[in-house]
């Protein structure tokens, strides 16, 4: 299994296109995975659990005026990788200070150049001047990118719009871009403006296909294989669940974990089994149905009771078939 996530660390390492692997939950082969080209790919007339992979969310926010800051610290709070383009050493500054985790203090176009791009990035232009808007989108829009979206006022993005479109850009990806920019909340303080644009974001990123994310944290601890270990992911959810389809922890031998899967008894209970499994070196593979009763659910402080199904994958031990992932 060491060698499936090995080529799935190099394949989210290198950023190219979405991600996707299957797993196969039931008959002989239980527990196999692999890579997969998209989720219509052909598989094996059983049950198995797709999903899309998803690499750490990043933000890039061009220019660090007073709207940036608040975006900046909200984009950290969401678990985004913070970029700032800002070519005034003194805006620059105060983006590091806000918690930026990069800062790129150059013009706009020399910045971007530096910007790959890819599903999972997400950008966001705030400049402070018409001439800054128009450089940064028509650089922008000849990326790969998941949203894009600029703040001006209407006059000020009709401009910026007609005048790449004299320069030759596709009008559809003109169309693409959210202006104005942010749900319409009536924001008018940098902060509110802020909470619009990323109330956006978060509504566009949870909308699309079922996904999940490996912390830089999870993926190194499963590629190094220093003892065992068992990766517990939520493949389904009815109800009132902690947390959504695609969610992992991993639980070591030791009992200490890395990410959560939601925390409360479901998590206690999910932690349980995973170290019997590891103790008891079998089952290799489960999948776990955990009943959250309405009793369970108001002692956790939930609304109403959830079902959830949780796949149990047991780590650093031999498959008696050969350990030979399909990927």
């Amino acid at each position: 299994m060491g060698e499936f996530y090995a080529q799935l660390a190099k394949a989210i390492k290198e950023g190219r296109g979405d991600i996707w692997t299957e797993t196969v939950l039931e008959g002989a082969h239980a527990g196999e995975k692999r890579l997969i080209a998209g989720p219509d790919a052909c598989g094996a007339p059983v049950r198995v659990y797709r999903e899309r992979v998803r690499r750490a969310p990043k933000l890039v926010i061009c220019g660090a005026g007073h709207v940036s800051m608040p975006i900046i610290r909200l984009g950290k709070m969401l678990g985004f990788t913070v970029t700032v383009l800002e070519d005034r050493p003194k805006f620059a500054d105060n983006a590091r200070a806000a918690g930026a985790d990069h800062v790129l203090c150059e013009t706009f176009r020399e910045g971007l150049l530096q910007i790959q791009g890819d599903s999972d990035t997400w950008f966001v232009i705030v400049t402070r001047g018409h001439r800054y808007d128009s450089e940064c989108l028509e650089a922008i829009l000849g990326k790969e990118s998941a949203y894009v979206g600029m703040m001006g006022s209407r006059r000020r993005v009709a401009a910026v719009k007609d005048q790449l479109a004299q320069n030759g850009v596709d009008p559809e990806k003109l169309d693409s871009v959210h202006t104005p920019i942010g749900l319409k909340i009536s924001a008018e303080t940098p902060e509110e403006i802020a909470v619009s644009i990323m109330a956006e974001i978060i509504r566009i990123k949870n909308g699309r296909e079922r996904g999940s994310g490996y912390s830089e944290e999870l993926l190194e601890a499963l590629t190094e294989g220093k003892q065992k270990a068992v990766l517990a992911t939520i493949i389904s959810r009815k109800g009132s669940a902690p947390r959504g389809v695609g969610t992992k922890m991993l639980v070591r031998e030791d009992g200490s974990t890395v990410d959560t899967i939601g925390g409360g008894c479901v998590e206690s209970e999910i932690i349980r089994k995973a170290l019997l499994m590891m103790r008891m070196g079998k089952p290799l593979f489960q999948v776990c149905r955990q009943d959250l009763t309405m009793e369970a659910a108001e002692d956790e402080g939930m609304v109403c009771g959830g079902v959830v199904e949780v796949m149990l994958e047991l780590l650093g031990e031999e498959r008696e078939r050969g350990d030979s992932p399909a990927v």
